[in-house]
């Protein structure tokens, strides 16, 4: 993210600028400005000023065709980040002259005076509520204002919705599968797109129902909680007991100091026998590092425990069987190998755990990185359970069970159905790189231009544009659950409870239906007008309820992994008229011969 003030724009105050030590201004990405833009929308420009359309007034939709990631649902995020947008929209003097060495030679000066004074004053944006389940077809933001300027806002909002609402969809669809007693933590910034890429999904995963991530920076910006252990580097570190350059701890009551790794040990020593694990078995190294954390984080120790593979040796005899003996062997030591390994980080935990547990601490947990996760996680849980019933410490057998390594949807639904002992999933390259769908695939379209609608036809019936000025509503049914949501020209009455509406698929004539909602909601809200945000807008806490709060208004058949319904989207009677009659219009006669 920029720091650096723009030469016209509101600098930061000191206040604000040791806040933010250099990274971001408290109400804008400073990066989102005009000129984040394609070029063509400013060569578009300036043909609409030569030609004179200064004054035209314009309505541009931006909307989605598809649902994401095979579902039935998307939520709407990045509502915000556009209003801020609107809010800071000039272009400065360096902008100008940018524009003036990038554009074609030419251009006219009155142009670039024209632009300079350029503003989002007269622009209303109507949008859906940040946070909310939307669908395809349905707009989630409306635009009306002069067109030059409703133009050259196209890509930037575009940028802002698309990935947004991709990722805290991603986010929501992993925080269902995993059940609400489950933790998520978003592991990605070193695996994304770039650093504002990583902000943005560690933003937007917790609105989507993450309910933390590693990400420093987007803990400090938007008040999302940090969370994080150690990687395998520090327990490689470390080789053996001489290196514990401290090795005391003082209680936390009594302050009396102890010998950390002494107690450590001696804990180690009885575990083994209740166990079943041998002390050789353990790595020096690996319990040395331990001690080390604990001495640090005596009230937040949580430790990977599958750094070291301890040796072990098979013999057997070359027999007949050739080949597949070789395969055998080869995968019974793999097992056993990454069994040996976890048997080690799991005794060595348990030694440190015990021993801050007697200078008054209580450890957090594990975190497992490799292997198979659900056998893995039950091995532990036993484990914790053992010791908690052996050592008559009730909270051991509450130890916090972490799991990572590339985890994605399916991993977890094949978990669940393997019954897992995991309390928290740390996940990464595929929530923030949204690997199963990297695009939303938003567009931004023209729908009426001087009080006059405008369609946009194709061969491909999803690319027809629904033309003129909407307004959208939710209708919902006497279950509770939204049942439909309804387009309808903005000169239509809206829709009342208990009163019949024909519902019909914008393009399939024999699809429709009579709905009596039970309840109907407008689904649009004017936020911006007048130049001015016209909404008070909800903190991130906020939207991220919203997003939980939306979803339950949704049946669970629509929101399934496998197999989802599709939600219907419809348009009035008038409106598939007028749709079709435009279409007539429009569309060119051909000629036989």
């Amino acid at each position: 993210m920029a720091t650096e003030a723009r030469e016209d724009g509101k600098f930061l105050s000191r206040k604000m600028m040791a806040r933010c030590s250099g990274h971001c201004h408290k109400n804008r990405n400073s990066v989102v400005q005009p000129l984040l833009t394609d070029l063509y929308q400013i060569t578009m420009a300036y043909a609409y000023w030569k030609s004179g359309k200064t004054e035209d007034q314009s309505v541009f939709d931006l909307f989605f065709r598809t649902n994401p990631f095979q579902g039935e649902f998307t939520i709407f995020a990045g509502l915000e980040e556009c209003l801020k947008f609107l809010e800071n929209f000039h272009y400065s003097d360096g902008d100008i002259e940018y524009l003036r060495q990038t554009l074609p030679d030419g251009i006219e000066d009155e142009f670039f005076e024209y632009l300079s004074h350029l503003t989002a004053k007269d622009v209303i944006m109507y949008a859906i509520e940040e946070g909310s389940v939307v669908f395809p077809r349905v707009p989630l933001i409306k635009v009306e204002g002069p067109l030059i300027v409703v133009q050259l806002l196209e890509t930037t909002l575009l940028t802002l919705v698309n990935y947004a609402s991709l990722m805290a969809t991603n986010a929501a669809r992993y925080r269902m599968v995993a059940g609400k007693n489950i933790k998520l933590l978003e592991f990605g910034l070193r695996r994304a797109q770039g650093p504002d890429g990583g902000l943005s999904a560690s933003k937007y995963s917790y609105v989507g129902g993450f309910d933390g991530t590693s990400n420093v920076l987007a803990g400090k910006l938007f008040d999302i909680p940090v969370k994080g252990t150690h990687a395998h580097a520090y327990i490689t570190s470390f080789t053996g007991f001489s290196e514990l350059k401290t090795r005391t701890l003082r209680h936390k009551v009594t302050g009396i100091p102890q010998d950390l790794l002494e107690l450590s040990i001696r804990h180690r020593d009885a575990l083994s026998e209740v166990l079943d694990i041998s002390t050789e078995e353990s790595s020096e190294g690996e319990l040395a590092a331990m001690v080390s954390f604990a001495i640090a984080f005596p009230d937040g120790f949580m430790a990977l425990v599958d750094t070291y593979d301890v040796k072990r040796y098979f013999a057997f005899r070359q027999n007949s069987l050739g080949f597949v003996c070789v395969f055998l062997w080869a995968v019974l030591f793999c097992r056993c190998s990454l069994l040996a390994n976890f048997r080690s980080g799991l005794l060595n935990f348990c030694a440190v755990a015990l021993a801050l547990n007697d200078q008054g601490y209580r450890a957090i947990g594990i975190r497992i990185d490799s292997g198979d996760l659900a056998y893995l996680s039950c091995l532990a849980r036993q484990t914790f359970e053992q010791v908690s019933a052996r050592f008559r410490i009730p909270w051991f057998n509450t130890l916090t069970i972490v799991a990572s390594n590339d985890i994605n949807e399916d991993t977890i639904i094949s978990l669940n159905e393997q019954g897992h002992k995991i309390d928290c999933f740390g996940i990464g390259t595929h929530l923030v790189t949204c690997q199963r769908q990297p695009a939303l695939g938003c567009v931004y379209k023209l729908v009426e231009i001087n009080s006059q609608a405008r369609i946009k036809l194709s061969q491909d019936v999803e690319k027809v544009t629904m033309p003129g000025s909407k307004n959208a509503f939710r209708l919902f049914g006497a279950d509770g659950h939204a049942l439909i949501d309804l387009m309808q020209k903005v000169s239509e009455p809206p829709p009342e409870v208990g009163q019949k509406v024909l519902c019909r698929h914008p393009f399939q004539e024999s699809k429709r239906a009579y709905v009596i909602p039970t309840r109907v909601e407008c689904l649009y809200k004017v936020y911006w007008r007048d130049g001015r945000i016209c909404q008070s807008l909800p903190g991130l806490d906020q939207v991220r309820d919203r997003v939980q709060a939306s979803l339950k208004t949704v049946r669970n058949d629509h929101k399934r992994t496998l197999n989802p319904t599709p939600y219907k989207v419809a348009v009035s009677d008038h409106l598939y008229n007028f749709i079709h009659d435009l279409w007539l219009q429009n569309a060119p006669i051909g000629e036989l011969s």
